[in-house]
């Protein structure tokens, strides 16, 4: 027999040794199935994302247009122009007009 075929008894450290690799190989392993993980939750969290901007956009080009159409809805001269011809109003002259003025007791003006 030779020397080659002999087993020799593995020293306790050399079985710390291999016990150390086997948990540092372990441990690589599972940080690559991590970052994996890592790198799909992103991929698919960017879409949701690339998703929600989009949506926002539309809702910025539709705010801008609601602002637009208010601005045209309320302009003094078509309020005005409504105001004469659907409901038959006049301006009325300098004599016409009357200011009242009110007066409040003296309990209510500290709730003002």
């Amino acid at each position: 027999m030779s020397a080659r075929s002999k087993r020799e008894p593995v020293s306790k450290a050399g079985k710390a040794s291999l016990t150390l690799v086997g948990v540092l190989g372990l441990a690589v392993v599972a940080s690559a199935v991590a970052v994996i993980q890592v790198k799909y939750l992103t991929r698919t969290e960017f879409g949701v994302l690339q998703q929600v901007r989009a949506e926002r956009d539309a809702l910025d080009v539709e705010w801008g247009r609601l602002q637009i159409e208010e601005a045209a809805l309320t302009s003094h001269t078509r309020i005005e122009d409504n105001a004469r011809r659907k409901l038959d109003m006049i301006l009325p002259e300098g004599g016409e007009v009357r200011v009242v003025e009110v007066t409040m007791p003296e309990a209510q003006q500290h709730v003002r």
